[in-house]
């Protein structure tokens, strides 16, 4: 049975606020804990009307006190951002409060705009370039005996597991060389996709945290009762999308009906090209999409992602996916050594 994992953008619903995305988003931790998923991860943005996650560790923090079991992790932690030192305390402190729940998915673009970013760390062509150095020192500050001379206190002996995100070559080539598990951006940027795990997996170098390659895969899915009323629900996210390609970035608007249908041109195709690896519609029309998925990528791992509107719609969906995991073939050894091949 291939795990499920889920991927909270923390939105913010037009009419909401922060607040309310916060209770939202505790409420679907533990929702997605009873059901079974196997961990809940929250991406960091900045600047983003429609996203409540910037500070993703003090959110995780919060989630993590309200749930018990589930692992809390950061898909992830935008390391150009961000000085090592200052995020290995902050997942030092957040390991010894929640032991063996904590991951860390690491990424190199800013999440965010180039202005956002330089107010952040002030120096971002340099910073995103120093990447592999960056992840290589928070692995060496959160080991047992860092060969820093400076120590994360919390932090050393974290042992916190640290994963590469990725949406391109890049992070496929650094997640194999340092012999870490890999999360792939499918659920938006999927033209590189199967290279990237191919490159991956061909690659990897056993590690002390992982003697084998690990793929997920980010999967969006809005399941409902039917096919009508799960299109609907999604164009709530395809609204957001089409206003952030298109300089507008805003909260997450309420569902409009027919508005897939109607969005023709550029704009369309743009749609359907970086939302290509979504299920939209009843069980059975989500399960047939997502077991595609799983045949084409031989993924591992899918991390479910849902921006949908109205929050009691939001947990249903997850409660229909939960239910399908059962019917979902993984792919086995054989299959990922013919794919990396």
């Amino acid at each position: 049975m291939i795990p499920l994992s889920v991927l909270d953008l923390c939105p913010i619903v037009q009419g909401g606020d922060a607040a309310r995305s916060f209770r939202n988003s505790l409420a679907l931790a533990r929702h997605a804990e009873q059901l079974g998923f196997r961990r809940y991860w929250l991406a960091e943005h900045h600047g983003m009307p429609g996203i409540a996650s910037a500070a993703t560790a003090v959110l995780m923090a919060h989630v993590a006190a309200g749930t018990q079991t589930i692992r809390i992790g950061a898909g992830g932690i935008m390391l150009p951002n961000h000085a090592p030192m200052v995020i290995a305390e902050q997942f030092g402190t957040l390991a010894a409060l929640h032991p063996g729940r904590i991951d860390l998915g690491l990424g190199r673009a800013p999440g965010s705009d180039p202005a956002t970013a330089r107010a952040l760390r002030r120096h971002l062509d340099t910073d995103a370039e120093r990447f592999p150095d960056d992840v290589v020192e928070l692995m060496d500050l959160l080991s047992d005996q860092p060969r820093s001379p400076v120590r994360a206190v919390p932090g050393q002996g974290a042992r916190v597991p640290v994963w590469i995100l990725g949406s391109s070559l890049f992070g496929a080539q650094l997640a194999a060389l340092l012999g870490l598990p890999f999360a792939f951006a499918s659920h938006f940027a999927p033209q590189m996709m199967l290279q990237a795990v191919a490159l991956y997996r061909q690659h990897f170098r056993p590690s002390a945290q992982q003697d084998k390659p690990h793929v997920m895969l980010g999967f969006n899915v809005f399941a409902a009762t039917s096919d009508e009323q799960a299109e609907w629900l999604a164009s709530s996210m395809q609204q957001s999308f089409v206003n952030l390609r298109s300089g507008r970035p805003g909260p997450l608007p309420p569902p409009v009906a027919g508005y897939r249908q109607r969005l023709d041109g550029p704009l369309g195709a743009m749609l359907e090209s970086v939302l290509a690896h979504s299920a939209i519609g009843s069980p059975a029309t989500v399960l047939a999409r997502m077991q595609a998925f799983v045949d084409l990528t031989q993924a591992d791992e899918l991390m479910i992602t849902s921006q949908i509107f109205d929050h009691t719609a939001r947990l249903a969906s997850y409660g229909i996916v939960a239910g399908l995991q059962g019917q979902l073939k993984a792919a086995s050894a054989s299959q990922h050594r013919s794919l990396a091949a």
